[in-house]
C-alpha cells in the first residue's frame, strides 16, 4: 500500500473547474482509495491505494475527474515519502518564516535542462528560485500577486505540467499524509 498525495491543477480558481471537496473524497474512495482525506479547496487530497505506480494513479484520476465532472484536470502526484523529501531538501532557508510568500512548484517531470536554462534568476529579482529534481522552489519576498516569476512558474514554458502550494499547504499535506 502507498500513500499518495494528489494535486489537482487549475480547480476552484475564480469560478471555474468545480470540483467540491466532498465528492472529490467520494470520487477517491470509489477507485478503492482508502483512508482518503483532502485539504483546502484547491485541489489537494491523501489517500492510501494498492496501485505502486505514480503514473497509473495519475491517469486513473485524470479520467475519473473528466468523467463525473466533465472537464479535464491535470493532476501531479508525489508520495508521502517523496513529499517528505521536498521538505527536507528545500535549498532556500525560511520558508517557515514567510510560508504565504515561498511556493513548492511541483512539476510532472523532470524540465528539459534547455528550458530551465532560458530562465535567468536575475530577471525576476528580488524573487529568488531553485531547482531540485520535478519541484521549484521560490521565495516571493514582495508577495506572488504581481511577480513575473510566478506567472512563468505556472505557464507552459517548461514544457512539463506545474502546480504550486504554498509552504504551509506543503507542510499541512505531510501532516495529513502521516495521519
Amino acid at each position: 500500500m502507498t500513500r499518495y498525495v494528489a494535486l489537482l491543477r487549475g480547480i476552484n480558481v475564480g469560478g471555474n473547474k468545480k470540483v467540491p471537496m466532498a465528492q472529490l473524497r467520494e470520487l477517491l474512495q470509489g477507485l478503492g482509495y482508502t483512508d482518503v482525506a483532502t485539504l483546502l479547496q484547491s485541489g489537494n487530497a491523501v489517500f492510501t491505494a494498492k496501485e505502486k505506480s505514480p503514473a497509473k494513479v495519475v491517469k486513473q484520476l485524470e479520467t475519473a475527474i473528466a468523467q463525473e465532472f466533465g472537464f479535464e484536470v491535470s493532476v501531479v502526484i508525489r508520495t508521502r515519502d517523496e513529499l517528505a523529501e521536498v521538505i527536507k531538501a528545500n535549498p532556500l532557508p525560511g520558508a517557515e518564516d514567510a510560508p504565504s510568500k515561498f511556493l513548492v512548484t511541483f512539476l510532472s517531470d523532470v524540465p528539459e535542462k534547455k528550458r530551465l536554462e532560458q530562465m535567468d534568476p536575475a530577471a525576476y529579482l528580488p524573487d529568488e528560485f531553485r531547482v531540485v529534481g520535478r519541484e521549484i522552489y521560490a521565495r516571493f519576498p514582495n508577495g506572488i500577486g504581481n511577480s513575473k516569476l510566478a506567472t512563468v512558474l505556472g505557464g507552459p514554458r517548461l514544457g512539463v505540467t506545474p502546480t504550486a502550494r504554498n509552504w504551509s499547504t506543503v507542510t499541512k499535506l505531510l501532516e495529513l499524509a502521516d495521519r
